[in-house]
């Protein structure tokens, strides 16, 4: 597919959701590079709390003391030549926060009620002038339900598992067997959750990515937010 570029100079808001290893970082970073937009990465916020609370010994289950340390957390996402820097109370920790341990927890922070709804205010606030590219598993349906472009993204869980070990590239010694049960039960656990569960907002675009190149991802969704800017779809 030929890339589309949008032809108006309004900004619009793009939400991209999808299951955890459906590829929504790497593409959303190149959409809003391909828009000049700006890429906020939520997942990696969600990361940078749940790292932040492993440093201080903090268990998820103890949702009442993960609390009390929620206001002091200061998230921020810097643009880089190498890419997005994530810092937490000033400490470079973007690559920290895909460690494995980490990765196994982060879903039982990010169902804490009181850290979604402080991460989700930040989130907001970095949207409310528009033009950002925003990535997560609840953007179209609880951060940014007014996004003019929502799309989720997914594939099986085999090629989810397949792009995540080809990532780690043995840094963490896991099997792809167990990649395919873990993604399987995070998938599991955040259909599941209480809070802001991962489901597919009713006007989305649903983007089935199993077959797809990471190119053709982007061109797509391009194209998407072409055709909302020219009027060509409606929500």
């Amino acid at each position: 597919m030929a890339r589309q570029q949008v032809s108006s100079n309004k900004k619009i808001n793009v939400a991209i959701d999808g299951p955890a290893g459906a590829g929504k970082s790497t593409v959303a970073r190149l959409v809003a590079k391909a828009l000049s937009y700006v890429y906020v990465d939520t997942g990696a916020m969600y990361r940078a709390a749940t790292w932040y609370m492993i440093c201080k010994e903090i268990p998820a289950e103890n949702v009442e003391k993960v609390l009390q340390h929620v206001p002091e957390l200061v998230i921020e996402l810097v643009p880089d030549p190498t890419g997005q820097k994530v810092y937490c109370n000033g400490e470079d920790v973007t690559t920290v926060i895909r460690s494995m341990e980490v990765t196994s927890k982060v879903s039982q922070y990010s169902s804490i009620a009181g850290l979604r709804t402080r991460l989700t205010e930040n989130q907001r606030e970095m949207a409310a002038r528009k033009g950002v590219v925003m990535d997560g598993r609840d953007i179209g349906t609880t951060v940014l339900p007014d996004a003019e472009v929502k799309v989720f993204m997914t594939a099986s869980v085999q090629e989810r598992a397949s792009r995540r070990f080809k990532e780690l590239n043995g840094a963490d010694d896991i099997t792809l067997e167990q990649l395919e049960r873990d993604i399987a039960a995070r998938d599991k656990f955040d259909e599941e959750r209480e809070v802001s569960p991962l489901r597919c907002s009713e006007d989305a675009i649903v983007l089935d990515t199993t077959h797809m190149g990471i190119q053709d991802v982007v061109d797509t969704i391009v194209s998407y937010c072409a055709a909302k800017k020219d009027g060509e779809i409606s929500q």
